[in-house]
């Protein structure tokens, strides 16, 4: 979709400010401890974990963080302990919002989550309003610079992967949970850098927003990206890049 960004792909060129360390870190904390304590702390027995070791790696935090972490979660050391919630809502233009949290008290986070939504013109709505709009999947981005289409392509489908797209200057590659971790191995194994890897919530259309609304909605997902307990926030609209510039001045 040239001269265009969906969400996903905004959030993707966004992360690298998210070098708001500290914030980083203690978001990928929660999610060490809670996936370790619902599977384990070995990482090859659980791919959760290892996902959230391999995203607290890519903001280079220290290996002692990671491993009191996962003490934390199994019960070894002291933690706090937190529960996992998923919150629905729309933002300006009907746009669908899904967000995972991480929380210690869900009345403070449902509370300040609704503040948030109503400050920008969006609304929370009930379980389920919009979870039917997004499909469970494997997201890996590429940089063109890593392949060319034909060699990425067909590594990629023999190792089970869905769909590859353009997306601008990179390859946006979508696979079915179960072949995530195929995908990704055979690129690690090829030397190909990914500039991104998640197990992510995809939206199945896409609502198209400029002006006004697209701003609102840019800034209603980034106070949301922002809060200490929200871990990822999925979105379902497409904007001109135009519009992020101005945002972003």
């Amino acid at each position: 979709m040239s001269g265009h960004s969906k969400w996903h792909s905004i959030k993707h060129k966004k992360a690298s400010q998210d070098a708001k360390r500290g914030k980083a870190f203690t978001k990928i904390i929660k999610e060490i401890s809670v996936a370790a304590r619902m599977k384990g702390g070995d990482p090859d027995k659980n791919p959760r974990l290892r996902q959230a070791i391999d995203r607290a790696k890519s903001v280079n935090m220290p290996a002692d963080n990671i491993e009191r972490a996962i003490k934390k979660g199994t019960g070894e050391l002291e933690g706090v302990a937190y529960e996992e919630i998923i919150y629905e809502g729309y933002a300006p233009g009907g746009v669908a919002v899904f967000i995972e949290t991480l929380t210690d008290n869900k009345n403070r986070t449902v509370s300040e989550l609704r503040y948030i939504f109503s400050k920008h013109e969006g609304n929370i709505g009930e379980s389920g309003c919009v979870a039917w709009m997004f499909e469970r999947k494997g997201y890996i981005v590429v940089a063109k610079s890593e392949a060319n289409e034909e060699d990425l392509m067909n590594l990629i489908l023999e190792a089970g992967a869905e769909d590859m797209r353009e997306d601008g200057s990179n390859w946006e590659i979508i696979t079915s949970p179960k072949d995530y971790d195929s995908v990704n191995n055979i690129l690690k194994k090829n030397n190909i850098e990914m500039d991104s890897s998640s197990i992510s919530y995809i939206p199945q259309s896409y609502v198209k927003l400029e002006g006004k609304k697209a701003r609102q909605c840019l800034k209603l997902i980034e106070e949301l990206e922002d809060h200490e307990d929200v871990q990822h926030v999925w979105a379902n609209f497409d904007i001109d890049e135009e519009e992020i510039e101005k945002y972003s001045e």
